[in-house]
């Protein structure tokens, strides 16, 4: 991966599909993603196509999909094919697994698998659609296996358009997805790398005391137009979490060249952008050794 030609690192983008077409969350979680985000113009690409997309601005994504079958039943996509697809692209594709914390010890030997003999470079959680809290004792196997790994654990935070409008949310609790419960994580996994994925509306200010107090926990700006992010997330960007906040876009819902076009509005400092854009993904992820 050529660091110097790369306009941006993506740290959040969703692999939806597989390659025999099977999504990866059931339809009626998929058509209340697009009515929140309202995209309902968007398809759901292949991962050649997302590197082909990210190639064609100069960009590299991290890649993930969402295993989520204990909570909602649903077949997850292979966290293999994702790796393997996105070895393909290693010039643009960095693949990160997700695995459902309900799969105990054979989800940590899958983990270290998938790390060891696949590249695999993080992992996804999703607290409210894998219906964990995580700071619940069954997801501490895995964690030990990730923080040993020196990879990290990317954690979407705050109000989900995941089952929005659906009687009941689709099932999906908003409370596992407050970042205190990853704050307990953080301190009982002491070297293990964290990302709060998102503006964690509506626990915004404990992302950032979060973030600020444990030095290892970074947050991702993914999921949200930056001209609708809260003053005082881009003020702690701008300053005491300069080298802790991260790009994201999460596309497809979100593209990169929305959120782009809305960041160069933001008032960033020009010190401080390129460390969001780039640098501080590099860091984390230790892209700079490959």
């Amino acid at each position: 991966m050529n660091l110097d030609s790369l306009v941006a690192i993506d740290v959040h983008t969703h692999a939806e599909i597989s390659k025999d077409g099977h999504g990866s969350l059931s339809p009626h979680l998929f058509s209340a993603s697009a009515d929140y985000f309202k995209a309902h113009d968007h398809r759901q690409p292949t991962i050649p196509e997302m590197a082909s997309y990210y190639a064609a601005r100069d960009m590299a994504a991290v890649v993930f999909t969402v295993d989520a079958e204990h909570a909602t039943g649903h077949p997850r996509i292979s966290n293999f094919e994702v790796a393997e697809s996105c070895a393909e692209f290693p010039d643009v594709l960095i693949p990160f697994a997700s695995i459902d914390p309900w799969k105990g010890r054979a989800g940590a030997h899958e983990a270290r698998r998938l790390v060891e003999s696949y590249g695999v470079r993080g992992f996804k959680f999703h607290p409210s659609i894998q219906g964990f809290a995580p700071n619940d004792p069954l997801a501490y196997p895995l964690y030990e296996v990730i923080e040993e790994l020196g990879v990290p654990a990317l954690f979407h935070t705050g109000q989900t358009g995941i089952g929005a409008g659906v009687p009941g949310g689709g099932g999906i609790r908003l409370k596992y997805s407050n970042p205190m419960l990853v704050d307990d994580v953080a301190v009982d996994f002491p070297e293990l790398r964290i990302i709060l994925a998102h503006p964690s509306f509506p626990w915004q200010d404990e992302a950032l005391a979060v973030a600020t107090h444990k030095p290892y926990v970074y947050i991702d700006l993914s999921g949200w137009s930056p001209k609708y992010f809260p003053p005082q997330l881009v003020r702690y960007a701008n300053s005491l979490l300069q080298d802790k906040v991260l790009f994201g876009s999460d596309y497809p819902v979100i593209t990169p060249d929305r959120w782009l076009a809305d960041f160069a509005k933001l008032e960033i400092k020009p010190e401080v952008r390129p460390k969001i854009l780039k640098h501080n993904a590099i860091r984390l992820l230790g892209l700079e050794k490959t």
